[in-house]
């Protein structure tokens, strides 16, 4: 009986070796892993979108007025009859 008690015991903690270090370990590795990559991916996003609020915000903005010389002062010519007095 002891005989068996053993076998069963050792057969136990196999199976609970096994289980632990073929299956939670690794499905825990991948889920971090996965969570990293998606925490990343999230923040790459944000990143994105908050450059393309900057430009859009930039694109939005009046253009300052374009001066395409000198200013001249404008004056009303008149006519050489009305000089002379005619």
């Amino acid at each position: 009986m002891k005989l068996l008690e053993l076998a069963l015991e050792i057969l136990f903690f196999y199976l609970l070796y096994k289980l632990i270090f073929e299956f939670i370990i690794p499905v825990y590795r991948s889920t971090k892993r996965v969570r990293n990559h998606m925490q990343e991916m999230q923040q790459r996003m944000e990143d994105q979108l908050r450059r393309q609020r900057q430009q859009d915000a930039a694109a939005q903005q009046p253009a300052p007025p374009q001066v395409d010389g000198e200013y001249i002062d404008f004056e009303e010519v008149k006519g050489g009859a009305e000089k002379q007095g005619v």
